[in-house]
This record gives structure tokens, C-alpha cells and sequence, in this order.
């Protein structure tokens, strides 16, 4: 576990998909480096549980909804005077997302309402606070499927990682001279709950997604949610409208060691 070194200290935080997974890990490691965390979440059994691990609030909130997510960022900066930090990370891969050739038009739907409709939606409320109180920083969740393509496709979960990697470079462009940074984080694949369960039903899946992993392994969630610690910090003060990439040395890779 990497010590903490305060580099938060003083900030608000507001993360989506808090509950588990990269959000999870991310909540800790805020917290650990002195951020106020509001754990946002459609579990409330889970997030309630991870607010209160990281000694910080909870609320309920499904990201496609454009009411509640304006009014969970109101009620962050009501409850704690200002925004600092928006970890945009919600999102989902069902297994009905699959080959363009297999893959229904409400399986699509729902994919890019939760993955991409609700990134945009969390900006558009942040950006406001965010200018209001001299500036901050967003983080939005893409992937490493954004810049590169699979023929083990998951169609509109790329597509939306893509649709969140352009709007993130657009807003941090646009927003650079309010004092708002806006960085796409692009992760490999990662060791997760949703990751687990899909590959434990079909280990081939896993198996051929491995082999193009330079390091030889997927990532944990503390090495994603140290990158989102970076890029939410100060150090990063002169990054935005990157494509910030923590993918083990997959898109630079041709072949990979034995």
C-alpha cells in the first residue's frame, strides 16, 4: 500500500460507482491522503458501507438520471462548501454486449446511457461548481479500448469509452482557462469484481486477453486509483485533455515477452 503523503488534504471529492471495484479503491486512497469522499452509488447497501469505511457520505444515485446526478453535486457543495475533485467512473459490461453482429439495440442503449450519457451528465454539473469555486479537477473513466481495437469486441462499450475519451479532450480544452483540468483515464484491463465474473465463465476470454499484456498480469485497483490520485492532485496541474493511459504497456506493444 503506497503511504499516504496529504497531497488531497482539504479537497472534496465526488466519485460515481463508489461502491467497488476502481471506485472503491479510489475512495480509500483519497481518503488516506486527507480528501472529504462522497461515495456515490445505485447500491446503497454498498456504498453506504464504503462512505462509512472512508469516513465520508453517501449518496444514492443512478448516474442516468440527469435530476439526480445535478442534485448530488448540489448537495456536495451545500454540505461541504465547494468541489474539488469528480472521479466519473460508473459504468457497466454486460454480456449482452458482445459482436456488433450479436448485439441488440437496447443492450447498446443501455450501455452508452450508463457509460457515456452519464459522463457527460456528471461534467455538466461539476464544470459549474468547479467554476464557481476557482477551479478543479475531473476524472472520467475510458479505457484502453478507446485507442485501440479488439476482435473480441464488446461494441458499445467501446464505443462509449471512445465517446468518453473525445469529450474529455473537448472539455479540457474548452474549460483550461477556468481552472478546470479534465483527463481521460484509459485502464487496461483490471482486476475487478465485474472482470472476475466475466472471465470465470469463460477463462478462453480471459486466456487471449492476457497474452497482449506486456507485464504478464491485469492490474489491481489500487494501481488505477493511484493514478486517479495523481491526476486529481495538484501535481498534475499543468495535464489536461490527456488520453492517460495505465494499461501495462498494451498499446505500445506488437509482440509481447514469453
Amino acid at each position: 500500500m503506497t503511504a499516504p503523503t496529504g497531497r488531497l488534504a482539504g479537497k472534496v471529492a465526488v466519485i460515481t460507482g463508489a461502491a467497488s471495484g476502481i471506485g472503491l479503491a479510489t475512495a480509500r486512497r483519497f481518503a488516506r491522503e486527507g480528501a472529504v469522499v462522497v461515495c456515490a452509488d445505485v447500491d446503497a447497501e454498498a456504498g453506504e458501507k464504503a462512505a462509512a469505511e472512508v469516513g465520508g457520505s453517501f449518496v444514492a444515485l443512478d448516474v442516468t438520471d440527469e435530476q439526480q446526478v445535478q442534485a448530488a453535486f448540489q448537495q456536495t457543495v451545500d454540505q461541504y462548501g465547494r468541489l474539488d475533485i469528480a472521479f466519473n467512473n460508473a459504468g457497466i459490461s454486460p454480456p449482452d454486449d458482445d459482436s456488433i453482429l450479436d448485439t441488440g439495440l437496447d443492450a447498446w442503449r443501455r450501455v452508452q446511457e450508463v457509460n457515456l450519457t452519464s459522463v457527460y451528465l456528471c461534467c455538466k454539473y461539476a464544470i459549474g461548481h468547479m467554476r464557481a469555486g476557482g477551479g478543479g479537477s475531473i476524472i472520467n473513466t475510458a479505457s484502453f479500448v478507446a485507442v485501440m481495437g479488439s476482435a473480441t469486441s464488446q461494441i458499445s462499450y467501446t464505443a462509449s469509452k471512445g465517446g468518453v475519451l473525445a469529450m474529455s479532450r473537448e472539455l479540457g480544452v474548452q474549460f483550461a482557462r477556468d481552472g478546470v483540468r479534465v483527463n481521460a483515464l484509459c485502464p487496461g484491463p483490471v482486476n475487478t469484481p465485474l472482470l472476475q465474473e466475466l472471465f470465470a465463465k469463460d477463462p478462453e476470454r480471459a486466456a487471449r486477453r492476457l497474452v497482449h499484456i506486456p507485464m504478464g498480469r491485469f492490474a489491481e485497483a489500487d494501481e488505477i486509483a493511484s493514478a486517479v490520485t495523481f491526476l486529481a492532485s495538484d501535481d498534475a496541474s499543468f495535464i489536461t485533455a490527456s488520453t492517460f493511459l495505465v494499461d501495462g504497456g498494451i498499446s505500445g506493444a506488437y509482440v509481447t515477452p514469453l
